[in-house]
């Protein structure tokens, strides 16, 4: 972190700017620091959401109006749990009329039954003709074939009615209410979104740039809004391949393997990441002059003293410094305060050197 130059700095950069007036060959007295490259590390921290890790959405098998919802976002529930019921009424009555022809085609079947027993039992003793037997056998066919096509009527008129109670499929997490009563809903629409396990995980949506920095490791540092003092580790699971058109960002999920107790879904989660990026050479802003072509710093010879005007390039400008991709070489000798009054080949002297 450079410093503010001393009073001691700033009287020696006015004595030299009147001993410039009087003599311009003297030299004059500036602040000096020896250039070093040094490992740049930075932390980037983006917001993300809790999501599960195994999520379904809960549908009606069937279209229709919501007549009621048992449960409500964050509720845990267990399996085979009514979570909400669609209205019933025409599967009610298709019932009760499924249960009706059931018992007709019950009684209809046990009826020919008996007439077949008779009809061989007359046929037996001579009392009637093969033909009336023979007929009494295809009355049973038929009406076995009725009780059975009522039988299937009523397994499809339990099951319709059913389908207007929907069940929790496994222990889950309610995460969101996608319908409310009254709502009229389509086949396999979703209308509650469910956790299936408690592995949460954390999905950031990553400005693109970021990715293509380098960064071998795949912790990041975890904490929740509303409590940042308290972190917990991430780990890099999945980068989409895909960018969002709109906003130029990829979605990366991050696996939290030891989550706090207190997390929910749905919460905002703070993301920190370190990224260490190759030495670079670093100068206090005051350094920075310019030429006709771009950015320059003022470099001072070793022997003579006599300084000169560099181009550099810099590669990124930071509060009160400045970090340069090229131009300066580790070790070369940079003024830094009095730059204002030099021009090629003024010999100055270092009145303080600043690491």
């Amino acid at each position: 972190m450079f410093r503010l130059a001393p009073p001691a700095l700033l009287a020696a950069l006015l004595s030299g700017a009147a001993a410039l007036a009087q003599s311009p060959d003297a030299p004059l007295a500036v602040e000096i620091v020896v250039a070093h490259a040094e490992i740049q590390t930075r932390d980037y921290s983006l917001t993300g959401e809790l999501r599960a890790r195994d999520s379904v959405g809960a549908a009606f098998p069937i279209a229709g109006q919501i007549a009621e919802m048992r449960v409500e976002q964050g509720q845990k529930v267990a399996a085979g749990m009514v979570l909400a019921r669609m209205e019933s009424v025409q599967q009610q009555q298709a019932l009760r009329a499924a249960e009706a022809g059931l018992g007709t085609a019950e009684a209809d079947h046990r009826q020919a039954m008996e007439d077949l027993r008779r009809a061989e039992t007359l046929l037996a003793r001579g009392a009637t003709t093969r033909a009336a037997r023979d007929a009494a056998e295809d009355k049973v066919q038929i009406t076995a074939g009725a009780y059975a096509q009522a039988l299937a009527d009523l397994d499809r008129a339990r099951k319709a009615l059913s389908d207007t109670d929907l069940t929790a499929p496994a222990d889950a997490t309610v995460t969101e209410r996608m319908a409310e009563v009254g709502q009229v809903v389509g086949a396999a629409e979703p209308v509650l979104q469910l956790a299936l396990s408690g592995g949460i995980d954390a999905v950031f949506d990553v400005p693109e740039v970021l990715l293509t920095m380098p960064s071998g490791d795949k912790k990041l540092r975890l904490s929740r809004l509303s409590d940042p003092d308290k972190g917990f580790d991430g780990l890099i699971h999945e980068v989409s391949p895909l960018v969002d058109a709109m906003t130029g960002t990829v979605a990366v999920t991050v696996r939290i393997p030891a989550p706090p107790p207190d997390l929910t879904f749905g919460e905002a989660v703070r993301g920190t990441t370190t990224i260490a990026e190759s030495a670079k050479i670093v100068l206090p802003y005051t350094a920075l002059s310019a030429t006709t072509d771009g950015p320059a710093v003022w470099t001072v010879d070793a022997t003579s003293g006599a300084v000169s005007l560099t181009p550099v390039v810099v590669e990124r400008y930071e509060t009160g410094q400045i970090v340069l991709r090229d131009g300066i070489e580790d070790g070369d000798r940079i003024v830094t305060r009095g730059a204002q009054l030099l021009y090629p080949g003024r010999v100055v002297r270092a009145v303080e050197v600043t690491q």
